[in-house]
């Protein structure tokens, strides 16, 4: 059942970003033009500080902010989520 979810998370992962519906997506072209990180340099950056493996990414807006919503999974089966803001590229 965890390889099914972790297939569909990959599948949708490499499809596409899931957004919240409030929160218009901005491309990777957008993000950059604004000073912004990509999500795939946050995906990027999260998997090698953590050594795991993100399983699904979202991005919702917060207070006025962009902040990527990412689950992780490690190679112990912890599943836990992190937050980045957009702009800074912090943890938070």
């Amino acid at each position: 059942m965890l390889t099914g979810l972790l297939a569909e998370s990959a599948l949708a992962h490499r499809q596409g970003v899931v957004t919240a519906p409030e929160s218009p997506a901005r491309t990777d072209d957008e993000m950059r033009a604004h000073g912004a990180m990509s999500l795939d340099a946050a995906v990027q950056m999260v998997q090698q500080r953590y050594k795991a493996r993100v399983v699904r990414a979202e991005t919702r807006q917060e207070d006025g902010r962009t902040v990527y919503v990412l689950r992780l999974l490690n190679a112990d089966g912890k599943v836990w989520t992190v937050r980045v803001d957009a702009d800074s590229g912090k943890v938070l």
